[in-house]
């Protein structure tokens, strides 16, 4: 049985379901919004490219047990973003939630909010994760503030740690929330849902 088995997740302002092929057009039109594949420091995917970003993310389901997901509005029924679970560790029951993006309409709503309260909810009470980990370009200050908004500590910089699709070198902000943390860092996300 794999660690993270696939999973649906419903809450009030989103429903998290397992990204599949047939989530193309819908992974385009949500990505369209805000050309975010200009973003060079993010891994959306361009029009041109998104099956092979599908393809890509069921391989890595196959060879690690990341579970990557596309993020349905419920107000209007539309895609609007992906995020996954990924840098799988199940000996050690840690994980990372990554690879989060969003169309520019839903940005900076309750919709990222929640999605990390559900998948967060998951990781810890569900799989029983020690820590959840969260990683960021050092570039993305919008991303790097909306992890510690959440509630995550700072690890440390992984200098060098990856190579972009331009060549150039990313650093890697790290940030965690432990097992110890979680409690307060719950009740701190279902506060900020309630305002």
């Amino acid at each position: 049985m794999a660690f993270i088995e696939p999973v649906t997740l419903v809450g009030q302002h989103l429903v998290l379901e397992p990204l599949q092929p047939d989530h193309h057009d819908a992974i385009v039109n949500a990505a369209a919004d805000g050309e975010l594949w200009k973003l060079w420091y993010t891994s959306v995917p361009s029009p041109e490219r998104t099956s092979a970003w599908i393809d890509a993310a069921a391989a890595m389901r196959e060879q690690n047990g990341t579970l990557a997901f596309a993020v349905r509005a419920t107000d209007t029924g539309a895609i609007v973003g992906s995020t996954r679970f990924c840098n799988v560790d199940a000996a050690n029951r840690r994980l990372e939630i990554g690879y989060t993006w969003y169309a520019k309409r839903v940005q900076r709503t309750a919709l990222n909010t929640e999605c990390k309260l559900m998948m967060l909810t998951h990781a810890f009470e569900k799989l029983s994760c020690i820590a959840v980990e969260f990683r960021t370009h050092w570039l993305n200050q919008q991303s790097r503030a909306a992890i510690a908004r959440l509630g995550a500590k700072q690890d440390g910089i992984l200098r060098n740690h990856q190579r972009m699709p331009d060549g150039s070198l990313r650093d890697t902000v790290v940030f965690s929330i432990i097992d110890s943390e979680w409690p307060a860092v719950k009740r701190h996300l279902q506060y900020q849902l309630e305002r």
